[in-house]
């Protein structure tokens, strides 16, 4: 008999398999292959289909311990149960990788064995750079108990003796995986693949630690593995690692923390949930702020009209650039009852269509002061703008007419500035005058105000306050209302639309005409 192995025979070819077809589908009687492969799905299906497959599983530990200790013996050489146990872990289901680690303890283990001549699990843990097993739980125990002293003692102790600090949380990682499988499935630790150290310390741990420790120590000893393999420093990296774990084994859980805060009095007197009252403002958080936007009603309707009628009022609409709309009608004013009412001009028949040209919409005149402020801000002016939101204090402000009081330090033309971008922007002349008057603050101080006054209303917030008690070391943060402007304030009410002169003064009430219809209550 002739037989052929091919080892790792995924790596082979597309014009080697197709040359080992003929023979693989026509085999002499005197002849076999034999394929090894960790990569069966490369292998082509025209490949697989003429074989007999054979899947080789991972030898169980126990069975490896038995092997290695039936080899140990022929070789007339001891080894105690914890090395053996060591070397079959480190296989990994594998036992040509566990013969070469067993050979390799075995020429390490050569004068260095104890009395009874038995190379012991220190000899092991030195070759493989592990530390040992009952440090490793000594030093899961200590980080899920905050008592960092002892866990960088362990560490340190560890390390001096050759063990590498990224393996040491590699080992520590296995470790919350066993532990978390024996809280999850009691019965295994009656399993004989389990070790004795696992068997009696890991249960032990399974039922003094709860699952979501568990799985906070395994995301944590992930994340910390990588950092460690990244690190300059990995001794320094590990160090962080242990205190990072220590520091948050006495954290609760958020669940547990919003459940304890929300249904003890403690958290405010919320019990059973947090009051719809009292809603809570901060940094992420939407809270709008009731109001109006600039120009349009409840409905959503422009609240003011500017600028006259037009013939788009009627119907009349803008077409695309370039487009051609039919001519919108003229009107006329006719007198009716007193009332002057637009009626469209009769147009003579087939009215030409003409080409009309879009016009860019003129912005909407400034209402308020702010509205000033951010139409300076849409005219790309962002110098004078930053010189009126910080230093120009509002005496009164009317369309068509501001009175202002600036600090010291501002431009000498700063009126002319925003005189001649006012007048630009909305076709209208504009009247600039200051005063030594105190005026209200600027822009930028009241928006400071507001978000002062979030603060602390979110500072005596009943559950911010139990958070913080629960916390004392925790700081809050800055508050943020995404309700409000780009300069920190709500949202302005729009004013009162009078129909009259821009500089029409009120009447007093014993100036107003008689309104015989009016009640005389």
């Amino acid at each position: 008999m002739k037989v052929f192995i091919i080892d790792e025979v995924h790596m082979l070819s597309r014009n080697a398999f197709n040359a080992l077809l003929k023979t693989l589908e026509e085999p002499p009687a005197q002849v076999t292959f034999i394929f090894a492969t960790t990569e069966l799905r490369k292998v082509p299906v025209t490949v697989l289909s003429r074989c007999q497959r054979f899947d080789l599983r991972r030898v169980p530990q126990a069975d490896l311990v038995g092997l290695f200790a039936r080899i140990a013996q022929k070789e007339q050489v001891r080894l105690s149960d914890d090395a053996l146990a060591l070397v079959a872990r480190a296989a990994d289901g594998s036992v040509r990788d566990g013969l070469s680690l067993l050979d390799q303890a075995i020429a390490q283990g050569a004068g260095q064995t104890d009395e009874g001549g038995v190379i012991g699990a220190s000899i092991v843990s030195d070759m493989l750079g592990l530390a040992d097993r009952e440090v490793v739980f000594d030093l899961l125990d200590a980080v899920l108990t905050g008592r960092p002293e002892q866990a960088l003692a362990l560490l340190d102790a560890a390390y001096a003796r050759g063990a590498d600090p990224g393996l040491v949380l590699g080992d520590m990682l296995e470790l919350v995986h066993v532990v978390s499988r024996l809280r999850a499935v009691p019965a295994l630790g009656d399993s004989a693949d389990m070790p004795e150290a696992e068997r009696v310390r890991g249960a032990h741990m399974a039922s003094t630690f709860t699952v979501p420790v568990l799985m906070r120590a395994w995301q944590m000893l992930v994340k910390g593995v990588r950092e460690v393999e990244s690190a300059p420093d990995r001794r320094a990296a590990a160090d962080m690692v242990l205190i990072r774990l220590c520091y948050v084994a006495d954290l609760p859980s958020p669940e547990d923390l919003l459940k304890r805060l929300t249904t003890t009095p403690d958290g405010g007197g919320m019990r059973g949930g947090m009051p719809a009252s009292a809603p809570l403002q901060t940094s992420g958080m939407s809270a709008p702020v009731g109001g109006v936007a600039p120009g349009v009603g409840e409905a959503g309707a422009p609240t003011a009209l500017q600028g006259g009628l037009s013939g788009s009022a009627f119907g009349g609409g803008a077409a695309p650039q370039g487009g051609v709309v039919q001519e919108p009608p003229r009107l006329r004013m006719v007198s009716s009852g007193g009332l002057a009412v637009a009626q469209p001009v009769p147009e003579p028949p087939h009215a030409p269509l003409v080409p009309v040209q879009e016009e860019p919409a003129a912005p909407p005149l400034p209402r308020t002061w702010r509205e000033a402020v951010a139409l300076v801000r849409d005219q790309r002016e962002a110098i004078l703008h930053g010189q009126l939101r910080h230093a120009a204090h509002l005496v009164s402000f009317s369309q068509g007419r501001i009175v202002l009081r600036f600090e010291r330090g501002v431009p000498g033309d700063i009126v002319q500035q925003l005189r001649r971008v006012l007048d630009r922007a909305t076709g209208m002349g504009w009247v600039i005058e200051t005063s030594p008057e105190e005026g209200e603050p600027t822009l930028d101080a009241q928006g400071a105000e507001v978000i002062q006054f979030r603060q602390r209303e979110a500072e005596a917030h009943p559950l911010v306050r139990a958070i913080l008690k629960a916390f004392p070391d925790a700081q809050m943060g800055e508050v943020s209302d995404h309700g409000l402007d780009d300069y920190g304030l709500p949202p302005e009410e729009p004013p009162e639309l009078l129909f009259a002169p821009l500089d029409a003064e009120p009447l007093d009430e014993d100036e107003r005409p008689f309104d015989p219809g009016a009640s005389q209550d």
